[in-house]
Formats: C-alpha cells, sequence, structure tokens
C-alpha cells in the first residue's frame, strides 16, 4: 500500500474499566447483554467527521431517510435541541439562547464566549460480525483496531475525509449518548472544533439501552419520559421494567394518547371521552381508555410465547428493535386508524349498521356521529369495543410491521401527543405511507363485524345471548376472540395471521 493510499488513523488511549464482580454477572447473548469488553477506548476527532461515521445526515422532507441514514439503533432526534447547541458552539450562552434579532445587532455581543463541549460523546464501535436490522458494515466501511499495551491505533475507512464521504450501508459507528451535540454541525463546520470521544468495540445494544440510561436519568438530567422516545429500546429492557416499573413510561403515555385522542379535530373521539369519569355522561371513561391502551399497544412482550407484544412497547416479532415512535407518532397511528374504522363503518349501507341507524334512540339530541359507530347500541363505543379494536389493531399491526415498513416512517416534530400541530403534522406524513393502505384495509375488514350490544331493541334472542358473552371483565378476551375468528372467516388478506395469533393466544 502506498503512502497515498493508507488509512487515515487515530491515536486512542486504552482504558481498562473491569471489576473482578463484575465476572458474575449473567451475561446472555440471547437478551442482547454479550459480555462486554474489559475496556472502551478514548481519543478526540473533529465533530463533522465523527457525525458522518456516526451516518447522520440531514433529512429531506420530500424523501424520509432510510434505516441506514438513520441513527443506528434507534434514536429520535430533536432538531430544536441541536439547533441551540449549534448557537451554544458559536459563541456561548448566554448568547445561543436570545431571539434571533437580539443575535443580529451588535448591543448583545458582549454576550459572546467560547462554545466548549468538553464532555465524551459515548459511541459503539460495529464489529464486521455485528447485525442491525439483518445489515452489517461493508468490509470497505469497517473500523479496525490495533492495540499496543495502553495506546491503540484506529484505522479509519479512507486515506483522509472529506464531506461528500458517506458509509456505502451501515455506518461503522453507533451514537450512544450525544446524538444532538454531532447535529449541531454539518459539512461547513470547521475541521478544527474537535470533541472527545468514548468508544467501546462490539457493545450489545442492551448494553448500549443500559449506558444512555445511567447516563442521563440516573442523574435527572432530563425527563424520563423523554428518555423512552430518544431511545425507544428502553421500552423493552426488563432490568428497567423491574427496577422502575415503566409506570413513567406506560400510564403517562396510554393518558398522553388518550388525551390527544379526545383533544385532536381529526379523531373521531373529538370531545368524545369521558375524561373525568362523571356518572351520566356520555363516551367510554378515560381511565377505561388507559388500561386499554396499556393492555393492547403498550404492553410488554412476556416473552413466553403466548401472547403478542404491544406494538408501541416491546420489541418486535424477530426483532432486536423497538419500534421508535414518538409520542406525536403513535397518537397519530391510533387516530388514524379509529378514523379509518368510522369511514368504513360509515359506508356500510346495509346489515347491522343500518339496522341500528333504523333505531330510534333515547337522547333527543341529533347523534354527533353515526349511530353505527359511537351510538348507545354500538359496540364500539363501549369499554369492550375499545379494546376489542385496539386489541387486534394491535395484533395485526405488530406481526406486520416489518411488512409494513413501519420503522421507516419518521416524523420531524418530536413533540408531545397532545401537542396537536405535531399530530397533525405526522396524521400528513403517516398518509403518505403503504402502511397508510393496510391500516385501510383492515378497518374495512374489521368494519364488517356485527358491533351490535346485547341491549339492541328487536335483537333476536340467539344474536342477544351470542353478544351477552361481551358483557363483564370476560368479555374483553371473547370479543378479542371472535374478531380474529371474523378476520379468519371474511378477510382477504389477514385471514392467515388471524389464525396464527388465534392459535397463539387461546390454544395454550
Amino acid at each position: 500500500m502506498t503512502k497515498a493510499q493508507e488509512k487515515r488513523a487515530l491515536t486512542a488511549l486504552r482504558v481498562r474499566q473491569w471489576d473482578k464482580g463484575w465476572d458474575e454477572i449473567p451475561f446472555d447473548p440471547a437478551q442482547r447483554r454479550t459480555k462486554p469488553l474489559p475496556h472502551f477506548y478514548l481519543f478526540s476527532i473533529p465533530a463533522v467527521e465523527l457525525r458522518s461515521l456516526c451516518g447522520i445526515y440531514r433529512r429531506s422532507a420530500e424523501k424520509m431517510a432510510s434505516r441506514t441514514d438513520d441513527l443506528g439503533i434507534q434514536r429520535q432526534h430533536d432538531g430544536e435541541r441541536s439547533e441551540e447547541i449549534s448557537r451554544f458552539v458559536q459563541f456561548g450562552f448566554p448568547w445561543s439562547t436570545i431571539s434571533k434579532a437580539k443575535r443580529k445587532t451588535e448591543e448583545y455581543h458582549d454576550l459572546r464566549k467560547p462554545g466548549w463541549l468538553p464532555t465524551a460523546i459515548v459511541i459503539n464501535i460495529l464489529r464486521p460480525e455485528d447485525l442491525r436490522r439483518g445489515a452489517k458494515v461493508h468490509e470497505q466501511d469497517q473500523v479496525a483496531i490495533a492495540d499496543d499495551g495502553d495506546v491503540s491505533r484506529l484505522s479509519l475507512p479512507y486515506a483522509s475525509w472529506s464531506a461528500d464521504w458517506k458509509s456505502t450501508g451501515l455506518p461503522p459507528f453507533e451514537v450512544i449518548d450525544g446524538q444532538h451535540r454531532l447535529f449541531a454541525f454539518d459539512d461547513s463546520s470547521s475541521l478544527d472544533f474537535e470533541v472527545p470521544v468514548v468508544a467501546f468495540y462490539g457493545l450489545d445494544i442492551s448494553w448500549q439501552a443500559y449506558l444512555f440510561y445511567t447516563i442521563n436519568i440516573k442523574p435527572k438530567r432530563i425527563n424520563p419520559s423523554l428518555a423512552f422516545d430518544l431511545y425507544p429500546l428502553l421500552r423493552s429492557e426488563d432490568w428497567l421494567e423491574r427496577a422502575e416499573g415503566h409506570s413513567v413510561y406506560r400510564e403517562t403515555r396510554a393518558q398522553e394518547i388518550t388525551e390527544s385522542l379526545w383533544a385532536h379535530p381529526q379523531s373521531p373521539w373529538y370531545d368524545r371521552i369521558n375524561m373525568l369519569g362523571e356518572r351520566g355522561v356520555e363516551g367510554v371513561s378515560q381511565s377505561s381508555w388507559i388500561k386499554s391502551i396499556m393492555a393492547t399497544l403498550i404492553k410488554p412482550w412476556t416473552q413466553r410465547g403466548s401472547n403478542t407484544g404491544g406494538l408501541f412497547g416491546s420489541r418486535l416479532e424477530n426483532e432486536e428493535e423497538v419500534l421508535g415512535w414518538n409520542r406525536a407518532q403513535q397518537a397519530a397511528f391510533l387516530i388514524f386508524s379509529w378514523r379509518e374504522l368510522e369511514r368504513a363503518v360509515i359506508a356500510l349501507k346495509t346489515g347491522w349498521a343500518q339496522n341500528l341507524r333504523a333505531i330510534r334512540h333515547t337522547t333527543e339530541e341529533k347523534p354527533k356521529t353515526d349511530p353505527a359507530f359511537g351510538g348507545q347500541y354500538s359496540l364500539i363505543a363501549s369499554d369492550q369495543g375499545v379494546r376489542g379494536f385496539l386489541q387486534t389493531l394491535n395484533d395485526v399491526a405488530y406481526f406486520n410491521a416489518a411488512k409494513w415498513k413501519l420503522g421507516d416512517w419518521h416524523a420531524e416534530l418530536s413533540s408531545a401527543a397532545a401537542d396537536n400541530d405535531a399530530v397533525t403534522q405526522a396524521l400528513a406524513t403517516f398518509e403518505k405511507t403503504d402502511a397508510a393502505n393496510h391500516v385501510r384495509e383492515f378497518a374495512a375488514d374489521i368494519a364488517a363485524f356485527d358491533w351490535r350490544t346485547s341491549s339492541t331493541p328487536d335483537l333476536d334472542e340467539q344474536d342477544r345471548r351470542r353478544k351477552l358473552v361481551f358483557r363483564g371483565s370476560g368479555g374483553y378476551k371473547e370479543l378479542r376472540l371472535q374478531l380474529l375468528e371474523h378476520l379468519e372467516k371474511n378477510s382477504k388478506s389477514f385471514s392467515e395471521l388471524a389464525t396464527k395469533i388465534k392459535n397463539q393466544v387461546f390454544d395454550q
């Protein structure tokens, strides 16, 4: 190899950090907790160069970034946070926090100060055999490490870095902590601005989630609820479930989504959820909605093979990752799904739906929605109906997540589910995905189920008895079973999956 062809090399300190008691820890590759190396590496590198090695590229609104152009193992990015860091790098604090108009005037120039970033970016260097969603780092992009005592040499994938360099596929580095600092830099940033880096080699992804949590949460540096959006893998970590109970994620998130379903104008449940649980007030109570969301989309995976995991709260089937949707995306997905169910029910002009429309209702007011969807004799508008639809929606979406490419849907705003603007934007982007068409088809299939309650007037005795089984706590399980049987017999696209789920859940 000529001198011109030599790889660019970084000199790194090898830091030994291992306690002999750690040898007793039950390391388990099956749980993505392979025993790590007893050391990590410490070096410095221009921030803009590190950014490219981590595969962090500017996203385009017209074309969603592919998984390999995202942040490795799933991270969520808050653009406003990175923009403030960028201003901080330019002239420090408090200049970075004042308005744009003030920054343009000389009156505030005395607030300019150095914007140091002395704390380390924490990364993982992928080994040649490491897999991420079935992909490996291409041979020409791999980073080789040669150890020599306490000093090591890291050979990078090029002779010299340029702004045009981009990994062929999976980038060789993945960010564990510090992504927002890296996003503050772009191709025009100076190569003179270096950042310190702590680099692990071949660190399994569960340990990466653990590192992120101990760095950012235990010192109480960021809101714990936000952590589950920034690092979705935390939602499925069993050690965190046992220690913290996940109440900060599961209960809070279910409440946020419920509030969005109630408050967003595009939701069919807009102003139609009993938020205070008052007697005599129409609508399923907020408490029931929260319990249903927690029992379906946000539930953890039991690891017993007897049930499905929650689409929002557990690792997907045969995957090492958790779906990285933020709060607004989760709310938008549910609003879209319920809206499609309402449209599908309204489109039914015969059968059970027409029967409910023909019944004179006890209320003198004009119904706020189609009686077949939200009327007093529609099971859809009951606690059991809400749980039943959410359960089957979760069943179908959970097993189809990879096929529907749900992980490829990104929303630019990382706002709360109660932020209507963020949810509106997420709705607009989801409608353009192929997954939206699958949800529409599912909603049309499930709408054809006979959703009448047992108290429907003039219901024949056989149908009435068949629907009495939906009453009480056991009604949840029975309705889920009947909805799966309905899909099994009547759906072209979901019949086989319904059979699989029914056998897995009910034939144990």
